[in-house]
């Protein structure tokens, strides 16, 4: 098969958490901007807090810089004490969502059925979903990697048709390494990947699959990217700690 990396935009994407105020939100992108407005090979993407948003979007106006949300609901609007809809998101001036993070997953319930219901709303929203996969440390060192991503993979993707997989970026963030400075290797990184892209193949269509952007997430850093980013599988990276850091979030950008 011809290789059609190359084909696939590499996505840098920064996941916030909770941390910044739209005051430090403002500080960030006026240092992080100048450092980036060269980066032509790759689309960059912040997800500030939902506070941060709007701040976020009018101090990355005029750059290539898209902002995203760290999650959603599914619904459009009702009686959700505490939730974002995706049309409110749209409204802020997002064009994408973080759906299925780990951490969703293990502190807040996140299920694949309810990740499923979150990307099919904010596709038809017109936001990109950022589907997050990945096993727990227990899972790999049991031999379960390949089965936990295919449960994953089937349920939070269950049921969408062709042209809403085609709108979909997903990423793999084995769960033992994330903030443990524990990094997955290239190619453990890289065989995660080509068994969701195999999955996508079987599931969709191999044109689908060679499309879908796979990011990694997992202790990320100046120091690792460029090896991760040699793995012909690896499509960029979703990026955590190291994203709240002006310059280095910007030396992984420029990788």
């Amino acid at each position: 098969m011809a290789d059609t990396s190359r084909l696939r935009k590499p996505v840098i994407a920064g996941n916030w958490k909770m941390y910044k105020t739209q005051r430090e939100a403002r500080d960030f992108f006026a240092e992080f901007q100048p450092l980036v407005a060269a980066a032509t090979h790759c689309e960059i993407v912040v997800a500030p807090t939902f506070t941060a948003l709007a701040a976020s979007v009018e101090a990355a106006k005029g750059s290539a810089i898209g902002i995203a949300a760290q999650d959603v609901y599914w619904a459009s609007e009702g009686a959700f004490t505490g939730e974002v809809s995706p049309r409110m998101l749209v409204e802020a001036g997002c064009r994408a969502v973080i759906i299925g993070h780990s951490e969703r997953r293990q502190f807040f319930g996140e299920t694949d059925e309810s990740a499923n219901r979150k990307v099919k709303a904010a596709v038809a929203a017109g936001l990109t979903p950022i589907l997050c996969v990945g096993e727990l440390l227990a899972e790999r060192e049991a031999g379960d990697t390949q089965s936990v991503l295919e449960r994953q993979f089937r349920g939070s993707l269950a049921a969408l048709t062709t042209a809403e997989f085609s709108r979909i970026i997903m990423a793999y963030e084995p769960v033992w390494a994330i903030g443990t400075g524990r990094t997955a290797t290239p190619e453990i990184a890289a065989e995660a990947h080509k068994f969701l892209r195999d999955l996508a193949a079987r599931s969709f269509s191999a044109k689908d699959a060679a499309s879908l952007r796979i990011l990694y997430g997992g202790s990320v850093k100046p120091e690792n990217i460029k090896g991760l980013m040699a793995q012909a599988e690896i499509d960029g990276a979703l990026v955590g700690g190291a994203s709240l850091d002006a310059r280095q979030f910007a030396a992984i950008v420029n990788y």
